[in-house]
C-alpha cells in the first residue's frame, strides 16, 4: 500500500532538549539569554565596522558579514524554540518546518564559506603584504561574498527541493529543537536514497572543500611566521590570525562533536542537546574572540557610544 502523499501532512512536533515541564522554565531563560547575547555582540560588531573608516578593510568587510549571518543562524531555530516553551506546544507547521531547514542550511553553509573566505585573505595579508590592497580590492571582497551567499543558498535549496519529494508516515515527531534535516528525512515512508547521497555529497563539499582551503592557507601563513626573524614580529604576525583561527577551531570541532557523539550514543536527544554547541554557543562566542584581543574594535565601539552619549 502507497504511504499517503506529504501534500495531506500539515505539522511536525518538536520534542525539543527535555519533556519535563519543570526544566522548561529553565530552558527558556537560558536560550533566551544566550540569544540576545548573540544578537547585541554581534550587532555591536557590525556597528563597530559600519561606524569607524579604520574598519572598512577586507577583514573587517567579512567579520561583517560572519556576524550578520551569526545573527540569522541562531534566529532560524531558537526563537522558535522560545516560542513553543512559552505556549507549552511543540508544533511546527510543515512549510515552517521547510522554511527553517531551508534558512538553517543556509546560514550554516554561508559560515563555513565565509571562513574560508577569512582564511584567504589571512593568507593574502601575511604571505603577501606588498601586493595585499592589489589583489583584495573591493571588487573582489564583494565578488567572495557574493559567491558565498550563491552557493549557500543553491545547497540549502538543493537539500529543500529533495525533503519536499518525500512522503511522510505517522508519527511525525522529531527528537530536536529544530527542524534537522537527517532527523525529518529518517521519518519519511518513501524511499530516501536520493536524499541520503545528496547529503553526503554536500558534506564532503562543505566539509572538505573550505576546511582543505582553510587548512591550506594556515600552512602558508605557519611556513611565513616561522621565516621572520624577530619574535616581535612573528607575533604581530600570529596575532593578526590568532581569533579567526580560535573561531574555525570553535566552528569545526563543535560540529563535528555533534556528529561523533550521534554516532557513538545513537540517540537522538544526545545528538539534540550536541547540537546546541555548533547552533548557539559558537555564534554567541564569536563576538566575545574577536572583540577582547582586538584594540581596533574596542576603539571603534568606544567612540561609537561616545557619540552617541554626545548627541543625546
Amino acid at each position: 500500500m502507497e504511504p499517503e502523499n506529504d501534500t495531506r501532512i500539515s505539522e511536525f512536533l518538536l520534542l525539543g532538549l527535555s519533556e519535563e515541564p519543570e526544566l522548561q522554565p529553565l530552558l527558556f531563560g537560558l536560550f533566551l539569554s544566550m540569544y540576545l547575547i548573540t544578537v547585541i555582540g554581534n550587532l555591536l560588531i557590525i556597528l563597530a565596522t559600519i561606524s569607524d573608516s579604520h574598519l572598512h578593510t577586507p577583514m573587517y568587510f567579512f567579520l561583517s558579514n560572519l556576524s550578520f549571518a551569526d545573527i540569522c543562524f541562531t534566529s532560524t531555530t531558537v526563537p522558535k524554540m522560545l516560542v513553543n516553551i512559552q505556549t507549552q506546544s511543540q508544533v511546527i507547521t510543515y512549510a515552517g518546518c521547510i522554511t527553517q531547514m531551508f534558512f538553517f542550511m543556509l546560514f550554516a553553509s554561508l559560515d563555513d564559506f565565509l571562513l574560508t573566505v577569512m582564511a584567504y585573505d589571512r593568507f593574502i595579508a601575511i604571505c603577501h603584504p606588498l601586493h595585499y590592497t592589489i589583489i583584495m580590492n573591493p571588487w573582489l571582497c564583494v565578488l567572495l561574498a557574493l559567491l558565498s551567499w550563491i552557493m549557500s543558498v543553491l545547497i540549502s535549496l538543493i537539500h529543500s527541493l529533495m525533503a519536499l519529494r518525500l512522503s511522510f508516515c505517522t508519527p511525525l515527531e522529531i527528537p530536536h529543537f529544530f527542524c534537522e534535516l537527517n532527523q525529518v528525512i529518517h521519518l519519511a515512508c518513501s524511499d530516501t536514497f536520493l536524499n541520503d547521497m545528496v547529503i553526503y555529497s554536500a558534506s564532503v563539499l562543505l566539509a572538505g572543500g573550505p576546511l582543505a582551503g582553510i587548512l591550506y592557507s594556515y600552512y602558508k601563513i605557519v611556513s611565513s611566521i616561522h621565516a621572520i626573524s624577530s619574535a616581535q614580529g612573528k607575533y604581530k604576525a600570529f596575532s593578526t590570525c590568532a581569533s579567526h583561527l580560535s573561531v574555525v577551531s570553535l566552528f569545526y570541532f563543535t560540529m563535528m562533536s555533534v556528529y561523533l557523539s550521534s554516532a557513538t550514543t545513537q540517540t537522538s536527544h544526545s545528538s539534540a542537546t550536541a547540537s546546541v554547541m555548533y547552533t548557539v554557543v559558537t555564534p554567541m562566542l564569536n563576538p566575545f574572540i574577536y572583540s577582547l584581543r582586538n584594540e581596533d574594535i574596542k576603539r571603534a565601539l568606544r567612540c561609537f557610544f561616545w557619540r552617541e552619549t554626545i548627541n543625546v
